[in-house]
């Protein structure tokens, strides 16, 4: 009986320290949790800025204000007939 008692003693002495210190054990297991929650907030940042980028597309293939608007924006742009002024702030020194 005292050996199959050591017997089974040693098996479950094994069985814990792979579960602890082995490959795939519990802090392996915890590590890639955390990955896994991490890996998921950055998809959903990634996700909010796909759908501003398609929402942007879809506004430059659909309509012609948007594209107006950016050339205006970043290329200073002005139409026919309009006047353009630009105004700078009087810099005053104290």
């Amino acid at each position: 009986m005292r050996m199959l008692t050591s017997i089974l003693l040693v098996f479950f002495l094994l069985l814990q320290y792979r579960l602890w210190f082995g490959k795939n054990s519990v802090p392996d297991y915890l590590a890639l949790e955390n990955e896994v929650t991490r890996q998921q907030i950055d998809n959903e940042k990634l996700k909010q800025r796909n759908k501003l980028l398609y929402a942007d597309t879809d506004d430059l293939k659909s309509g012609l204000d948007a594209i107006e608007e950016r050339a205006r924006n970043e290329l200073g742009m002005i139409k026919a007939g309009e006047t353009f002024f630009r105004i700078i702030p009087n810099k005053q020194e104290q």
